[in-house]
């Protein structure tokens, strides 16, 4: 918070500290404390800098608020009133809606960022708000700052999409980007928007600050935990099919051309509640014969395993023949166990792992030693009726204003969209909701803007046709025929990718910069080869969505993380790695694609 006040001019400093593992987390602090349920960090933030926010005249706008906005912005009173700093407070509310049903710890609506604007202009020094989409952050306070009306569609969508784009702090500055080696990302600096009237704006960030602005690493945050061609939200559905992407100097990266459309005439609710209990070993296994130490200790754990009701093994592979290290000659065997009772996979479980010690496979250890059973958590999410969600905006003054909803959006088919279910599958259903973040915090600046150099565009665009149709047949005009020399190389010598997590689903956005290299992905990349290239997909569902403007296709995988993150469900149960797994794998590319990757591309 600091770094972005005193590195450069702002008008509004916003953080976002919620995603759906941090939802669990405050449901179970307001368990132990009905006054808790708020990002406990961001008080501890202001305490440093609210007396710079106020001497600069920084707005600022957070949802820390998280499952008690109305305590955390008594918070803020009180801590203000403490330092003396005369600031007005308000916040939004009518997110929360429990209680939702039996067993829910947490049940929250995203709203959108009418409130925000609503508080703002009853002149609101600070905004705190609960569940919001993480980009209303940045389109509340545009709509204020610009006065825009609540179906200014294209502005809001813009505005949208730069907040989408600043959502994960440094991932739009060179941070988790596939071609990191091309720029210093020792310490990236935070990203900021330069909105202007029209809803484009510029993605910068402050001088002197680690990282880069490029037009790949905006493209890779705009593509981060997206379904589809229609970002839909709660104030507006974002055209991503629309948006264009032009370098405007150095660290300077232009969003022009977004189109919005009425969003959805419901709300997602994020609901989280504790699924049970879960543990895990991980026996550390080296040498030789890899395959049967393993199998002697699952034998001798199935007697004590046969009750549990979910046991799931995972052997990974880190062995390396001939080792000079006894790190890099072991292999991970990984155990981890969950149940709706604790006793069946407490310490009397993990004991019975480790007490096998001196009586199952050479060099018997493991990583950690017997611990106690957790608890974990499930997401899901469901649609409810915009109108029947209580959104109020609880203004400086005190007074209530309620936010009335938006109108529905006529039904339209998504575009671009390619849907391959897996085997007995139905396809899965086009997303109802707006996209989640996983960064606990940020900060950005939604004004200061320089009036855009490039025409309006025109109304009611039509986007860009793939060259191929769904089948993806081989163009007459293609440059690379099946006759094309090709050299086996891994897709991420000409793609780069980003993945995340939707709940239970996880997104794969890949993109090149080349129009002959988008060619060859848009016929490649089908379904079906994304399914070969990553087995855990075979029997998925799994939508394919085309975005040729910023030379990109995004896929979806339904179900690859079972419960979400915070049940564990998977090695990596965020599905923050699984792009660059996808990258790793190697297909047959044509040969005069395999140049250099961003930073030193012609």
């Amino acid at each position: 918070m600091r770094e972005m006040l005193t590195g450069g001019p702002l008008d509004v400093l916003t953080g976002d500290y919620l995603a759906e593992l941090t939802m669990l987390i405050l449901g179970r602090d307001r368990l132990k404390d009905p006054g808790l349920g708020y990002a406990k960090t961001f008080p501890r933030q202001l305490e440093d800098c609210l007396a710079l926010a106020h001497d600069q005249g920084v707005r600022i706008v957070t949802n820390a608020g998280g499952l008690n906005p109305a305590g955390l912005a008594d918070a803020v009173r009180a801590l203000a009133a403490k330092a003396g700093i005369p600031v007005s407070v308000a916040h939004v509310e009518g997110d929360d809606l429990m209680p939702y049903e039996d067993g829910a710890l947490t049940a929250n609506a995203y709203l959108g960022g009418a409130g925000i604007t609503a508080c703002l202009r009853a002149g609101a020094d600070i905004v705190v708000t609960g569940r919001v989409t993480d980009a209303a952050l940045v389109s509340g306070p545009a709509a204020w700052w610009f006065d825009w009306a609540a179906d200014d569609w294209d502005r809001l969508a813009g505005a949208v999409v730069a907040g989408h784009v600043l959502e994960c702090g440094t991932q739009a500055t060179g941070g988790n980007y596939a071609f990191f080696t091309a720029h210093d990302v020792r310490r990236p600096g935070f990203p900021l928007a330069e909105v202007s009237e029209d809803g484009s704006a510029v993605i910068t960030k402050h001088p002197g600050t680690g990282g880069a602005v490029t037009p790949g690493t905006v493209t890779a945050q705009l593509l981060y935990e997206t379904q589809g061609a229609r970002y839909l939200g709660p104030d507006v559905t974002a055209r991503l099919d629309t948006v264009r992407l032009t370098a405007a100097g150095q660290d300077r990266v232009r969003v022009t051309g977004v189109r919005g459309e009425a969003p959805p005439d419901t709300l997602k609710v994020g609901v989280t509640r504790i699924g049970g209990w879960r543990n895990e070993v991980v026996f550390v296994l080296t040498g030789l014969d890899i395959d049967a130490k393993a199998a002697l200790v699952r034998a001798q754990l199935a007697e004590p395993l046969a009750e549990v009701g979910t046991v799931t093994w995972t052997l990974a592979r880190t062995d390396h023949e001939d080792a000079d290290t006894e790190e890099t000659a072991s292999a991970l065997l990984r155990l981890v166990v969950r149940d709706a009772s604790p006793d069946r996979v407490g310490r009397a479980l993990t004991s019975a792992a480790v007490e096998l010690a001196l009586g199952s496979y050479p060099g018997f250890h493991v990583t950690a030693p017997p611990g106690p059973a957790q608890p974990y958590g499930v997401f899901t999410s469901a649609p409810v009726p915009a109108d029947s969600v209580p959104h109020t905006a609880v203004l400086p003054d005190g007074t209530r204003l309620p936010v009335p909803a938006p109108p529905p959006r006529e039904p339209a088919d998504e575009p671009g969209k390619d849907t391959h279910p897996g085997a007995g599958e139905k396809p899965p259903a086009s997303p109802q909701s707006p996209a989640l973040a996983q960064s606990p915090t940020l900060a950005q600046s939604p004004t200061n803007s320089t009036p855009p150099q490039n025409p309006a565009p025109p109304q009611n665009p039509t986007p860009p046709q793939s060259p191929a149709n769904s089948t993806h047949p081989q163009s007459p005009a293609s440059p690379h025929t099946q006759s094309a020399p090709t050299t086996r190389a891994p897709l991420g010598a000409v793609a780069g990718a980003r993945s995340g997590d939707k709940g239970g689903d996880a997104n794969i956005g890949v993109w090149v910069e080349s129009a002959p290299a988008w060619d060859w992905l848009l016929r490649t990349l089908t379904v079906d080869t994304l399914r070969t290239l990553l087995p855990e997909t075979a029997e998925l569902p799994v939508t394919r969505h085309e975005l040729p403007h910023l030379r990109a296709l995004n896929f979806t995988v339904t179900g690859i993380l079972g419960a979400g993150v915070a049940s564990g469900h998977r090695f990596d149960p965020q599905a923050k790695a699984l792009g660059e797994w996808l990258r790793a794998r190697r297909l047959d590319i044509p040969t005069d694609l395999l140049s250099t990757p961003e930073g030193t591309r012609p």
